[in-house]
């Protein structure tokens, strides 16, 4: 007698009592339930804040901003993550443009020093965009999950709200193109994570069924909710051990642990 489970063998072993695993004549197979895995990007696979810091840090030698605007790197840098985050959730949100995203990151920065250049905002935001994606820094296993993945014949496909260009350059740059069979962006879908539309337009150029899909992501609100909202399963990179106060299908502190779902 054979058993076809679908899913992961994990899922079954409470059920012992039900099937006796140690019976010689039992024939258990496992059917992957999923075939199609959706990644995030940025703070998921690619480690935004840490690339973010050495470009800076780069952008401060480059145009000499420790004489030009008289503020200690170590200084700007935390202010400009806490506007940057703040910034991204706005235009998550539809309530801001790409465009005011990529410079008021750098004016709000410089207006809590009581520096109100636009001119040298807008330069600052240029240049950074062009050093960011040449960046490398990916989080721990992200090779090695990937490579699992793909011998196991997923397919595997990214979603994100990152701008086109910039999203391209951090994949060739950081060796991660080669394994995705669709980047999915926001400027490309005319949508936007957590909107159920780019889920919907994600699934349609993957030619994926919902059952068999699952959303893979570090943002409870975009990456989670968002894929939620479409249906999808999920699973919660917790890099950071946040309390999430909605229920992902899955959650992971790290990416090893992708293959005790995979």
């Amino acid at each position: 007698m054979c058993l076809i489970f679908v899913g992961n063998l994990f899922q079954y072993l409470a059920m012992e009592d039900k099937v006796n695993l140690s019976t010689s004549k039992l024939c258990i197979k496992i059917m992957p339930r999923y075939k199609h895995l959706f990644f995030d990007l940025d703070h998921t696979l690619w480690d935004f804040d840490a690339n973010a810091k050495s470009s800076l840090a780069d952008l401060y030698t480059l145009l000499n901003l420790d004489s030009r605007i008289q503020i200690d790197f170590e200084d700007f840098y935390p202010k400009y993550l806490y506007h940057n985050e703040i910034l991204w959730d706005r235009y998550h949100k539809g309530l801001i443009s790409s465009e005011e995203l990529k410079w008021k990151r750098m004016w709000r920065t410089m207006l809590d020093f009581k520096i109100a250049d636009e001119p040298l905002a807008r330069e600052m935001s240029g240049q950074f965009l062009e050093i960011l994606p040449t960046k490398k820094i990916l989080f721990p296993h992200t090779i090695e999950i990937l490579d699992y993945l793909t011998a196991k014949k997923y397919a595997l496909h990214l979603i994100t709200n990152g701008f086109e260009k910039t999203q391209w350059s951090k994949l060739n740059n950081s060796g991660l193109s080669n394994y995705f069979t669709h980047v999915i962006t926001s400027e490309a879908s005319n949508s936007l994570k957590p909107k159920k539309e780019i889920f919907d337009y994600a699934m349609d150029k993957a030619k994926a069924s919902l059952p068999e899909s699952i959303m893979i992501g570090d943002n409870l609100d975009a990456d989670i909710q968002g894929a939620m909202n479409a249906g999808m399963d999920t699973i919660f990179v917790n890099h950071i051990n946040a309390r999430p106060e909605i229920k992902p299908t899955y959650t992971v502190t790290h990416l090893q642990q992708l293959e005790s779902i995979f």
